[in-house]
């Protein structure tokens, strides 16, 4: 079998029950599974990649998300993982704006950024720019709400166990991606700079921005750096700008992400927590690391 599909779940949701994974396996043709955490996530091996239709009827609705990879290979050498509704649960970027009353409406700017309804730096000028004179205690308050996505912890962790290379690339704003990045122990972080004046924000952002065409750039840098091929990456994400790194990564995966991505990324997770990502790299439940 050239190629593996993997089911998935949230755990603290619902159960995957070999009654489902019996209904797809019929349906794709697969071979006899392989059960990676019970309950959680298991391997079909199949020919090749399934009929999406066939797929979601025997899924039956079911809060099961389904990966298709192919065999060899699976298990990639670097990440690069976008940070807000991704790594972290929430926009940070949105909720900084609160402490200025402006929640609402920038994230309205960030909705339709996210959908690729608006260029993302013009965007994030125009969102930085509402923000000046807000006071730098702000973003330490922001910080402190801030709340790691489940599954984040482990897929750092276990990759790196594994030697694998983790980026945080982010279009939002160092002061939180290093403090992510720090707690989560990514080898590495990049992301946009807010310019303050000690006191303040200045309603400035530092150039240049990080925007889409970066995030694909670090891809490819990061890539030649660790001196491995495309197909040896896994990125993921949720926004229209990170769609450049997901179509060229080797595993590219939209996680909970906004319609414009969900169409057009080859994988995604709708359901499950970012421990999928490990289960769709092969990983066991005796692997996992738990960060």
């Amino acid at each position: 079998m050239r190629h593996v599909l993997t089911l998935a779940v949230d755990r603290s949701a619902t159960s995957l029950t070999d009654a489902i994974i019996a209904r797809v396996r019929d349906a794709v043709q697969g071979g006899p599974p392989d059960i990676l955490a019970p309950g959680e996530a298991a391997d079909i091996p199949i020919a090749d990649s399934p009929d999406a239709a066939r797929l979601a009827a025997a899924l039956q609705g079911a809060a099961v998300d389904a990966i298709t990879t192919r065999a060899r290979g699976r298990r990639k050498a670097l990440l690069i993982a976008d940070m807000d509704s991704t790594i972290v649960t929430s926009e940070t970027l949105d909720e900084l704006a609160a402490h200025a009353g402006l929640k609402e409406k920038i994230a309205a700017i960030t909705r339709a950024s996210m959908n690729g309804e608006i260029d993302f730096a013009t965007a994030l000028r125009q969102r930085v720019a509402m923000l000046k004179g807000l006071k730098l205690a702000a973003l330490e308050e922001t910080w402190q709400r801030t709340e790691i996505m489940p599954g984040a912890r482990e897929l750092v962790a276990t990759m790196r166990a594994h030697n694998a290379t983790t980026a945080l690339v982010s279009g939002g704003f160092t002061f939180f991606t290093g403090r992510v990045a720090a707690q989560l122990g990514f080898s590495t972080h990049r992301a946009n700079t807010l310019l303050e004046d000690g006191t303040a924000l200045t309603g400035e952002v530092g150039t240049p921005i990080l925007d889409r065409d970066a995030k694909l750039a670090t891809l490819h840098e990061l890539a030649a750096a660790r001196g491995v091929k495309l197909a040896a990456t896994l990125a993921v994400g949720d926004g229209a700008n990170d769609l450049a790194m997901l179509r060229e990564a080797g595993l590219g995966i939209a996680f909970r992400a906004k319609p414009i991505v969900a169409a057009e990324a080859r994988a995604q997770v709708r359901h499950a927590t970012l421990r999928a990502l490990l289960f769709a790299q092969g990983y066991r439940l005796a692997e996992i690391v738990e960060g």
